[in-house]
């Protein structure tokens, strides 16, 4: 049985907020007297409630024969001609779907997409999280912030982190209610101005994106004794509870950090009152809850400490406090998740380390996190690229970044990776990687892709050995996990769909997601390759995507099918190519 479907002659371009932009050809096209160039497209907002009129907005005015389509998966929900440099769309009345806007030029014969841009339909931000950061609160004008807020918004960035905002750990807010503080300094004695968290969040706001306040679950700082903290409630290094468990910090940090029991009932309840005083000066939606990732402790009778109990019970006495308010925690390698997932938590936050290195590491932790939350829980990465490069000045590794963010990506993650700049190390601050201009354009496209189809990506399903090969002697395709000098596949099943992802380690230098020394190697391009594809069904569509500017955002395939399989031919693979299955 043979089954032809008309592929339509797509071509895709993604762009870098600041306007410029990639050619998808080489020559543009007229039509009239106009001559229309591929464009660069924004929203007014990070994500839409169902219902709400998105605004999107073209660098240069459109005029001839302009058209707009927003796709659904495979399904185009909707088509007209606009002209001009903006226009609306009222959101589907579904809630947490993912659409793909596509603005093409069409004519008698053909047609050319000159933009295309993803948009997040989703009431609640938890549901597919999106998370950057922002460490610098020094002053700042209001275009400053506005500026750094709308670069994140085009990334579709729906949550901030708010990274060494407060004053002392154990009394985050500076001044009283009453009397806030207008400036303080943080943990490294760096200034803080209220005046920039207050621009921050009602510029979040607006766009949006939801803002979290960080802090330690057990931090107390060398003044702590002065605020109402109490000697029973740390934590110690030994059983005879001499010494306590201390984050020594020399200058510039204002003191060492001195760790107390997260479940300690005191502790507790004297954290909610120090919470509240945050919640009542300033607008943030939610805490953004830190430990540091150790055990074996002791309490001041010399009991064992059960640390992620007292997590969980940190979690869960936050949200009894302030049910209105999202809470975050992170496990750091892991520490503690299991009684994390089971608590009021909203989402899953894994800081990973050296001891979950690997691409394979990645995927065995979305499946923990699947196993902990019962399948309720997206998660969040904050996993530091280029390591070692980011001692000092330089450019981070485009192809290192890509291919983590493509796997992380397909596995049902997302990657804490940006803010005012992008992250290569844990202490937030640090910039001295810079994003090159190539870089900056690729992951506006990644993410764009990660918001178009979160409903493959993020949405349910399970993990399967969809079997994949290629027919000629171009490529090997293995299973999950990766090997170097193949290209890997890994199955995805969904209710009415057969996904499979396809991974280009041909060319890779090692098999780490944090290319720590900025050595991973760009893919080869693979074009033209030819599958065959195991199912037990006929598929009534078959339609490839990839988020790589070598690629189309979207595209059907022909393909033929007999005997328990479907033969067709992958137009190319750069890093990640999704196929669909449709039944």
């Amino acid at each position: 049985m043979k089954k032809t479907i008309i592929p339509v002659l797509l071509s895709l371009c993604f762009f870098m907020s600041c306007g410029a932009c990639q050619k998808v050809e080489n020559k543009n096209i007229t039509t009239g007297t106009a001559i229309i160039q591929n464009i660069t497209l924004t929203l007014n907002k990070a994500c839409y409630s169902p219902g709400e009129t998105i605004t999107f907005t073209s660098d240069k005015a459109l005029s001839g024969a302009i058209h707009v389509r927003y796709r659904y998966l495979s399904q185009i929900i909707e088509d007209k001609e606009i002209t001009g440099k903006t226009w609306t769309w009222i959101a589907p009345s579904t809630d947490f779907k993912g659409y793909l806007a596509e603005v093409y030029l069409k004519n008698k014969y053909t047609e050319k997409i000159i933009g295309s841009i993803g948009i997040d339909v989703s009431s609640d931000w938890k549901r597919f999280p999106r998370y950057g950061f922002l460490s610098s609160f020094g002053h700042m004008s209001s275009d400053e912030m506005k500026n750094i807020i709308s670069n994140l918004c085009r990334y579709h960035i729906n949550g901030l982190q708010f990274y060494d905002w407060h004053c002392d750990h154990h009394k985050p807010l500076a001044g009283t209610v009453e009397n806030p503080a207008s400036s303080w300094l943080n943990i490294a004695s760096r200034m803080t101005y209220r005046s920039t968290i207050d621009g921050y969040i009602a510029e979040a706001k607006k766009q949006n994106m939801r803002s979290m306040f960080y802090n330690l679950c057990y931090g107390a700082l060398k003044n702590a004794a002065d605020d109402g903290v109490k000697e029973e409630w740390y934590i110690f290094s030994d059983a005879t509870h001499t010494n306590k468990y201390t984050l020594s910090l020399s200058a510039p940090f204002k003191s060492s950090i001195y760790l107390t029991n997260p479940g300690n009932e005191e502790w507790l309840n004297y954290m909610v009152k120090r919470v509240k005083e945050v919640y009542d000066v300033y607008g943030f939606d939610g805490f953004h809850i830190d430990q540091v990732g150790i055990n074996g402790v002791y309490d001041s009778q010399g009991q064992i400490v059960n640390l992620p109990e007292g997590f969980g019970k940190f979690i869960n006495k936050m949200h009894e406090a302030f049910p209105d308010k999202y809470n975050v925690f992170n496990a750091v390698a892991g520490f503690g998740q299991s009684n994390i997932a089971a608590s009021n938590v909203d989402f899953l936050y894994n800081e990973v380390w050296e001891k979950e290195a690997y691409f394979s590491d990645l995927k065995t932790i979305i499946d923990n996190n699947t196993i902990y939350s019962k399948g309720k829980l997206n998660t969040i990465f904050a996993a530091y690229m280029n390591y070692n490069l980011a001692e000092n000045k330089g450019t981070f590794n485009t192809p290192g970044v890509l291919m983590t963010d493509a796997v992380m990506f397909a596995i049902g993650g997302a990657h804490l990776e940006l803010g005012e700049h992008m992250l290569g190390k844990e202490y937030f601050p640090n910039s001295n990687l810079s994003m090159s201009p190539l870089l900056k354009q690729s992951l506006i496209s990644y993410y764009d892709f990660l918001v178009a189809y979160q409903n493959i990506l993020r949405d349910g399903g399970s993990f399967n050995d969809a079997q994949t090969t290629c027919t000629n002697t171009s490529s090997t395709i293995v299973q999950w996990p990766p090997q170097a000098g193949k290209v890997i596949s890994l199955g995805k099943k969904l209710s009415d769909k057969q996904v499979i992802h396809l991974f280009n380690f041909k060319n890779a230098t090692h098999l780490s997601w944090r290319d720590m020394d900025g050595t991973q190697a760009e893919p080869l391009l693979v074009k033209s390759m030819p599958l065959k594809i195991m199912t037990a069904q006929t598929p009534k569509k078959i339609w490839a995507a990839t988020p790589d500017n070598e690629g189309r955002i979207y595209q059907e395939l022909d393909f033929t099918s007999e005997q328990g399989f479907v033969s067709l031919t992958l137009p190319v693979l750069k890093y990640w190519t999704m196929i669909v299955l449709e039944y």
